[in-house]
């Protein structure tokens, strides 16, 4: 099993930047990829961003490429997703998940966390 907690999420102004975090327990040794989804009111879940276990591959959507920056510490473990230059479109709740072998697509993770919202406003 693999526990996730989602911090840092809030109400910013467009334009400015929000760093989320993911307090990672339980079997982390077992996860191949994190990544970052989102969700926003009457709208399907986003793949936002995903990195590998161990960093060499990253995955970012079309919407917040050049924006959006996911990092993991292994040390802590922690994974991040930095967001910069925030726009209103970018309101959802962010979550983050842990995929155990596969991971391109939404069906792939396997574990979940609970989600912070982030809401930007205008």
């Amino acid at each position: 099993q693999v526990q996730l907690v989602e911090s840092g999420g809030g109400l910013v102004q467009a334009g400015d930047s929000l760093r989320l975090t993911c307090a990672v327990s339980g079997r982390a040794s077992s996860v191949y990829a994190w990544g970052w989804f989102r969700q926003a009111p009457g709208k399907e879940r986003e793949y936002v961003a995903a990195i590998t276990w161990n960093g060499d591959r990253t995955y970012y959507g079309e919407s917040v490429k050049g924006r959006f920056t996911t990092a993991r510490d292994n040390n802590k473990n922690t994974v991040s997703l930095q967001m910069h230059s925030l726009k209103p479109e970018d309101t959802a709740v962010y979550y983050c998940a842990a995929a155990l072998s596969r991971w391109y697509k939404l069906d792939d993770y396997n574990y979940w966390g609970q989600g912070t919202q982030v809401t930007v406003s205008s």
